[in-house]
This record gives C-alpha cells, sequence and structure tokens, in this order.
C-alpha cells in the first residue's frame, strides 16, 4: 500500500521520495521523483503540475505525453544537490499535483481551464507552481494565475523560438504566441524580460523588431557560446532585478543531440550542461512560478529529452528551495 512505502522526512518534517534503498528506483509511485501525492502530505511549498495538453502545436505533436515521460526519467534524482548545497525535497514541502485534463478539442476552453486550475490549486495551497507540459500555448494561462498572484512578471524565457508570433492561420493562441498575448495583456514587467538561446531562421527581420517592442530582450545561442555561462548569467540577472520572476524553458532551447524529444527541434542548440549551469545561476532571484515544456516522448531517444527535463526541473526546485532556505535564515 502506498502509506507503507518508506520515504525520507527532513528535520523539518517535510515528507521526501521513497527510499531508494529500500524500494528499487523501477518500483513504487509514477509521482515526480518518486515525491508524495498532495493528498499525503498537510501542506505544500511547492507543486509540481502536469498539463498533458498539445494542441497549439503548429508541427510534430505529441506533448500531451511529456507529463509522464519527465515523471518517468525523473526515478534517479536524490535528495541533495551539491552544486547549491540545498536539499530541495528538505528545505520545502515538495509533492506532485497529478496532472490537470484541459480539452483537447477546443483551444479556448483549454485555455480558460488551465488558468482556473493554476489559480484554484494556488488559492487551495498557497503554493508555488512548477509546471510540467504540455506545448508552449500553455504558459499564457499560467501567467495569467501568477500575474493574479504577484502582478507584472520578469519572463526569462528559454527558447530555440521566439514564441511572440501574431497568429498561425489567422488563430491567435499557439505555442508560438503565448508571449505576445501576454505582453498585449499587460501580464509582463516590458523592462524585464529575456529569452536565452534563441537561433534558427525567422520569418522576416521584423520578427526581431517586434520582438524588442513587446519588452524582449533576446541572448542568442550563438551569444551563450561566445560569451559562456558566467556572463550570460550576469546579464540576465541585471536584465530581470528585482522583479518577481517567471521562469519558462522550452526543452528545445537544448541542441536535437541533447534533446531530440520535442517537436520543433533546431540545430545548434545549448548544452544540457550550459542549461543548467546558467539556471544555477539564478541563485537568489524571486521565482514565482516556472513550466517547462514540449518534451515529445515519440522523438527521443534513450530517454534523453526525458532525463534533461527532469534534471532541469530539478534544478528549479533547488533554485526555490535555496531562496526559501535563504528568506528564512537569521538575516536572511
Amino acid at each position: 500500500m502506498p502509506e507503507d512505502l518508506p520515504r525520507s522526512r527532513s528535520a523539518a518534517g517535510h515528507l521526501g521520495p521513497v527510499d531508494a534503498t529500500r524500494v528499487p528506483r523501477y518500483a513504487g509511485p509514477a509521482t515526480f521523483a518518486r515525491l508524495p501525492r498532495t493528498d499525503e502530505v498537510d501542506h505544500v511549498d511547492v507543486a509540481v503540475l502536469g498539463v498533458p495538453f498539445d494542441t497549439g502545436v503548429s508541427y510534430r505533436p505529441g506533448a500531451r505525453f511529456g507529463p509522464a515521460h519527465i515523471r518517468a526519467s525523473s526515478r534517479l534524482l536524490r535528495p541533495y544537490h551539491p552544486g547549491l548545497d540545498v536539499e530541495p525535497f528538505g528545505v520545502q514541502q515538495v509533492a506532485d499535483a497529478g496532472d490537470l485534463a484541459p480539452n483537447p478539442f477546443d483551444l479556448d476552453e483549454a485555455i480558460a481551464a488551465i488558468e482556473a486550475g493554476a489559480r484554484d490549486l494556488t488559492a487551495r495551497t498557497g503554493a508555488t507552481l512548477l509546471v510540467l507540459g504540455g506545448d508552449h500555448t500553455i504558459a499564457l494561462p499560467l501567467l495569467r494565475a501568477a500575474h493574479a498572484r504577484h502582478g507584472p512578471l520578469a519572463v526569462l524565457h528559454f527558447d530555440a523560438h521566439l514564441d511572440t508570433w501574431d497568429t498561425y492561420f489567422g488563430a491567435p493562441y499557439t505555442h508560438g504566441t503565448p508571449f505576445r498575448r501576454a505582453s498585449e495583456e499587460g501580464l509582463l514587467d516590458a523592462s524585464a524580460c529575456c529569452h536565452v538561446g534563441i537561433r534558427g531562421p525567422l520569418y522576416a527581420r521584423s520578427d526581431l523588431a517586434d520582438d524588442a517592442v513587446l519588452g524582449f530582450w533576446p541572448v542568442t545561442s550563438d551569444e551563450v557560446g561566445a560569451w559562456g555561462v558566467g556572463e550570460v548569467v550576469e546579464r540576465v540577472r541585471a536584465r530581470l532585478g528585482a522583479a518577481p520572476v517567471y521562469v519558462s524553458i522550452d526543452i528545445d532551447v537544448l541542441d536535437p543531440a541533447h534533446a531530440p524529444g520535442t517537436g520543433t527541434p533546431e540545430a545548434g542548440g545549448l548544452t544540457s550542461r550550459e542549461l543548467l549551469g546558467i539556471l544555477r545561476g539564478l541563485d537568489g532571484l524571486r521565482i514565482v512560478g516556472a513550466d517547462l515544456v514540449e518534451v515529445a516522448p515519440a522523438y527521443d531517444h534513450a530517454e534523453l529529452t526525458g532525463i534533461a527535463a527532469a534534471h532541469v526541473a530539478y534544478e528549479l526546485l533547488a533554485l526555490l528551495a535555496r531562496r526559501r532556505a535563504t528568506t528564512r535564515s537569521p538575516g536572511g
């Protein structure tokens, strides 16, 4: 029975993953990192929420299976993060909130349902949301929900693509348009948003000019290579400032060699080490929510994409834990 599973429990009383020394990693619950469900704990600081939805894709479908794939790939995650010297599951209560079930046939209804689901979960638990997608369309309703709680958001967007286009086939809501709609709706702090990892062909030179008007500052994949992780972190931190930060990560920011399982791959991307290093450099920023999207397992090989995504999610949990530990410590 699930209640009989041996789990770690931190000094603060937080219930952690199933003990891998007593239950093999390939057994036990199918939750993220084998963590407890939200109904198995008395409070939740961070909720891992799945949104299996890909009706907004413009090329290869399959990201609706992303949440399950990322969870399956997270079984090797361990309780201590040496790079940030923190226990992501010990400092805070992290729990798996399961999946929302948006309508796969009605895009407008699905967007409304995702926003309502995110608002309801945060209202009931007070938790910060780490959302596993799903295609990038889901970022818009999640930004709406985060804005309702925190006000204008600084968006740190990791992606091969700008995702600030206007429409596809006349449709305003797709995985290539969420940040244009978010900017138009006044959800963003236009002085504090940036993309990282942008590369590949565009439709026109005006795409970049339009993106700047919407409030984004791009760091290209080539610039990441030329500057190095340290300088990228320095510039990104200066751009984000003290604003509440929402982190949105499209797994296609990684080169297809590191993440083949995605719907719109582009050559010349970041390595998984570069992405994890940049994320680690965000230590101390006020991160108020995050999503990780566009994992399409049908195109994955040897779980490369799933494993990368699971570690990206773990890095985000570590950042949230570091922030919580710092703000609760004496003089913090």
